[in-house]
């Protein structure tokens, strides 16, 4: 499986962004640049990204040959076959921003996806994040192997567990801190897969494979499946169980 974009977040503070336009789609692209901290400039200025907001489509094309000529990343605004990025729907809870794009596929979508998380993430996730930033001397004394601190964290930050994000706010890290922090998750979890579509899979088993350090599996596990995993979990595929399974959380994935 693979995606159609990368998904980043790029610092802008200080930094020129090209924007050609005028109208309400030019304006909501400003207020999204001047959010960043972004230097709104011309078609002239040296900047390294650009967004197209011009409605003839002739004008608007060869602005934007003329700007890719000079290396310049695009967004032509309501065109995504002409964009090298693509702005997303954005969640605000500073510093936490949870960004949904689709390609430019649906902006309506990506907008109405927003609007249902939006009910679901409530406003002290920021105060959340911003403890955990500042706890993460305390954190790293306790836990100084990266993995064990990543278990750890990812332990306490499950459903119903002190850190959980949708209940949690700032004083529950420094309580969790205060209380000696979790145990980290270790040894084996079998999952049994009836459904080999990674949709069907149920939110105790997507929150495993989340924190799983390695995933044993057969060959006929699907790709889908294996991608809920983190990106630095060891995907083993296998016919059986090693003798060791390593340190940490090891996950045996196999269909029923």
């Amino acid at each position: 499986m693979t995606w159609h974009s990368l998904p980043l977040f790029v610092r802008l503070a200080g930094r020129p962004v090209i924007l050609l336009g005028d109208g309400e789609a030019a304006m909501a692209k400003r207020r999204l640049l001047e959010r960043a901290g972004a230097l709104v400039v011309g078609e002239e200025s040296v900047a390294a990204m650009a967004i197209v907001a011009i409605a003839d489509e002739s004008e608007a094309r060869a602005v934007v040959d003329r700007l890719r000529v000079r290396g310049v990343l695009i967004n032509a605004v309501d065109r995504p076959e002409w964009c090298d990025f693509t702005l997303p729907a954005i969640i605000d809870r500073d510093p936490v921003l949870v960004a949904i794009g689709t390609g430019g596929a649906s902006a309506g979508l990506a907008a109405a996806l927003r609007q249902r998380l939006e009910v679901l993430l409530p406003a002290s996730l920021g105060r959340l994040a911003t403890a955990l930033f500042a706890g993460r001397d305390a954190i790293r004394r306790s836990y100084p192997d990266q993995g064990d601190r990543r278990r750890a964290l990812g332990s306490a930050l499950a459903e119903g567990s002190a850190l959980d994000p949708l209940q949690a706010d700032g004083d529950a890290v420094d309580a969790w801190i205060g209380a000696g922090l979790d145990a980290r998750p270790s040894g084996l979890i079998e999952i049994v897969l009836t459904s080999s579509d990674a949709d069907d899979l149920t939110l105790r088993q997507a929150r495993t494979l989340a924190l799983a350090d390695r995933i044993f599996h057969r060959a006929d596990v699907p790709v889908a499946i294996l991608s809920r995993a983190r990106a630095d979990a060891a995907r083993i595929e296998c016919a059986a169980l090693p003798d060791d399974l390593g340190a940490g959380l090891s996950v045996n994935l196999r269909l029923a």
